[in-house]
């Protein structure tokens, strides 16, 4: 029989790379989302649609019990609900903590939990790395968060490994791009404009993951018999400069010539707190923000993704030369539209 699969938080970017590639495994897929949800990257008349509403067990409860036949249950829950960015730093705990909370306790008021639950948390759980002899970020390196973001999403790592009914795995991704994400954009439309913005004088190595290949991972891990309740960084395996990340993109984008402009820590940090406060007067988030200046700040995202390889075979096929130049083609197709 199909595996039943439940994507928590399947809008957006990554939502429907994870449910694309459900549905190419062949597996019977539902997207899981909020009324008020974009369903823009969720076409495929295969999706079965569940909505859900993160603040109200009860009616969260319902919702997912009347979804499947009575004693029926998913066979995978993937978690991707989360928030970046937020105008009220307080609602990265709302979102990201205990959002998650409301879900397993509606689970198990639906009798709902499933065989395997994949929590998508972040690299930014684990905080800053080695700035010294910049060693790789591990599995068992110990968690230092020093953003909102990150202090979110290693609590509600915590709150999971509390929970002795639910066998969970969980991801800590490192930089997601592809296609239709927002943030690499700004720094590809900067550089198809010529100019190559970095932040700080010191060496920065930098980490990418291909939006396919974290969705390929995702499925190979909960197939595996050897993931569960384990914590996996999820990286393409080598590290890049900014100036190796520029050189890609420029390339991707066929510019000759981009200035670099390297701007000095204190002076992101003012551009982030006025384009916070900004944000917060027109009551959307800013991508560049207090919480953003400490990631950009960090000088060493290099991974270490050795127990990904060991338990579940990962591998990242997409080179980031690969993958920018995927993004790059739907970025300059959707400016040309645009025309």
């Amino acid at each position: 029989m199909n595996k039943k699969v439940l994507i928590i938080g399947a809008g957006g970017f990554i939502g429907g790379f994870i449910a694309d590639e459900s549905l190419r495994r062949g597996f019977d897929t539902w997207a899981g989302v909020r009324s008020s949800t974009s369903r823009e990257f969720l076409t495929d008349p295969q999706l079965h649609f569940i909505e859900l509403d993160y603040s109200d067990v009860d009616s969260m409860a319902q919702s997912l019990a009347g979804a499947l036949p009575q004693g029926e249950k998913w066979d995978w829950i993937v978690y991707n609900l989360g928030a970046t960015k937020c105008t009220n730093f307080a609602d990265f705990n709302r979102i990201n903590y205990i959002f998650l909370q409301n879900t397993v306790e509606a689970l198990r008021k639906a009798d709902k939990i499933p065989e395997k639950f994949l929590f998508m948390s972040s690299l930014s759980a684990i905080g800053p790395g080695d700035e010294k002899k910049y060693e790789p970020l591990t599995s068992r390196s110990i968690p230092q968060p020093n953003t909102r973001y990150g202090v979110s999403k290693i609590k509600a790592e915590t709150f999971l490994q509390t929970c002795s009914d639910l066998p969970w795995i969980i991801f800590r991704p490192t930089g997601v791009y592809g296609p239709h994400e927002k943030d690499y954009l700004m720094m590809v439309k900067s550089i198809d404009s010529h100019w190559d913005f970095g932040v700080g004088f010191r060496k920065q190595m930098l980490t990418f993951i291909y939006v396919k290949d974290l969705a390929n991972a995702i499925f190979d891990a909960l197939q595996s018999d050897n993931t569960l309740r384990k914590k996996y960084i999820i990286s393409e395996p080598r590290a890049y400069t900014q100036k190796e990340f520029r050189k890609i993109v420029a390339k991707a984008l066929g510019r000759k010539f981009v200035i670099p402009v390297r701007l000095p820590l204190w002076i992101t940090y003012v551009a982030s707190v006025v384009a916070e406060k900004y944000g917060v007067a027109r009551m959307k988030p800013s991508t560049l923000n207090r919480d953003k200046f400490k990631i950009m700040k960090q000088r060493n995202w290099a991974c270490d993704i050795s127990d990904a390889v060991n338990d579940f075979g990962f591998k990242a096929e997409y080179s980031l030369e690969d993958g920018i130049k995927e993004t790059v083609k739907a970025y300059l197709e959707t400016k040309n539209k645009k025309k």
